[in-house]
């Protein structure tokens, strides 16, 4: 099979021919339909977020499942289904108390790049090639957990399943999970990429009264007002905090951050009216801090929080997800940009890096 392998930060993904190992006990094997390009890939390939390497990355994906191991009961051959980047083991505290993407046997496969039993399923000759976040959506199919996939209808695309698996949950979700922005709510989105554009269509589902865009490209702010924002500002304009508040009358009931950088966290913290809540979505390179006035945090009650994976519920929200899709009231193809083979994955990461298109997708039909 073939995979977009990273071997260290810097340099270019290397297209390789791996074994991959059978499914074990509980485990899966996907032939993939097509996976998402995402910042947070980037983010690995140029050193912002450390991963075990090397690595197949990519982890927004969907395929069908073409084997499974020995106790695997929720799924079988044949069946359509999306990659989760934060699989849960369903048992445990964090899990039973509705907050899996928390779960910590998940994070013991992102942390290793290996999956449950420790060991990895992918090898090119006697090199032990990771896992990335579990997925390893790069590649032409791939080993994961039972509790990794989430079946999906056969008639749904393969762009738009992906996009499910990260996406669409992490933005839609932060506006419904984090922020519960609530009918007649001003809410304000920096970041109008896969996440934010996500976020915008939330908004409007949780009917917020009005919607802010926040972004330095221009096709992404008239993507943003296709899809529901009611005033866009362009970052590169001058004062966006002062815009955004005089926009929404004093403050935004709810600003999300979908970029990950200091500086726009404290935008998200100063554009927010009293009483306020932020959530920040976006992945920062580990050590990131951001400065919060204490004094004004407590006197005008604001809240701050930070939102993985749209703090949803996974095997619950993608199928509500998929009803408000096929009724017309989340328009998951608008979010889709530029599309391309596995052979133009670095491609895909210059285009990506350089603020091109929306969210491109790999396809491997």
């Amino acid at each position: 099979m073939k995979a977009a392998v990273c071997y260290q930060p810097g340099q270019p993904l290397r297209l390789e021919e791996l074994e991959l190992e059978p499914p074990q006990q509980r485990e899966v094997q996907v032939r993939l339909g097509a996976a998402g390009v995402c910042h947070s890939d980037l983010h690995v390939l140029d050193g912002t977020l450390p991963a075990p390497l090397p690595a197949v990355l990519g982890h927004e994906g969907a395929g069908i499942v073409t084997a499974v191991g020995e106790g695997v009961h929720t799924v079988h051959p044949g069946d359509h289904v999306v990659l989760l980047w934060r699989s849960s083991c369903g048992q445990c505290a964090y899990c039973a108390g509705g907050q899996p993407a928390l779960c910590p046997q998940a994070a013991q496969i992102r942390q290793t790049g290996r999956l449950l039993d420790g060991t990895s399923r992918f090898r090119r000759g006697t090199e032990e090639i990771r896992h990335f976040l579990g997925v390893s959506a790069f590649a032409t199919e791939v080993v994961l957990p039972e509790t990794g996939v989430v079946p999906v209808p056969a008639d749904l695309p393969w762009p738009v399943a992906a996009l499910l698996g990260c996406a669409v949950i992490t933005g839609v979700g932060a506006v419904l999970h984090a922020g519960r922005v609530r009918p007649g709510d001003r809410v304000a989105i920096i970041g109008a990429g896969g996440v934010g554009l996500s976020a915008i269509q939330g908004s409007v589902l949780a009917g917020a009264a009005q919607v802010v865009a926040v972004d330095l490209q221009p096709h992404r702010l008239a993507a943003a007002r296709r899809l529901g924002a009611t005033q866009v500002v362009n970052a590169s304009s001058g004062d966006v905090v002062a815009a955004v508040r005089e926009l929404t009358n004093g403050g935004a009931d709810c600003a999300i951050e979908a970029v990950g950088r200091p500086e726009t966290m404290r935008q998200a913290f100063d554009m927010t009216r009293p009483g306020g809540t932020v959530v920040i979505v976006g992945m920062a390179a580990p050590q990131t801090t951001f400065p919060v006035p204490a004094l004004e945090l407590v006197r005008q009650d604001k809240t701050i929080r930070g939102s993985i994976y749209g703090s949803a519920r996974p095997r619950s929200d993608i199928p509500r997800l998929i009803a408000l899709y096929r009724a017309g009231r989340l328009d998951l193809a608008a979010l889709l940009g530029q599309t391309y083979k596995l052979e133009e994955i670095n491609e895909a990461f210059s285009a990506l890096a350089a603020g091109q298109g929306l969210r491109s997708v790999v396809l491997f039909a």
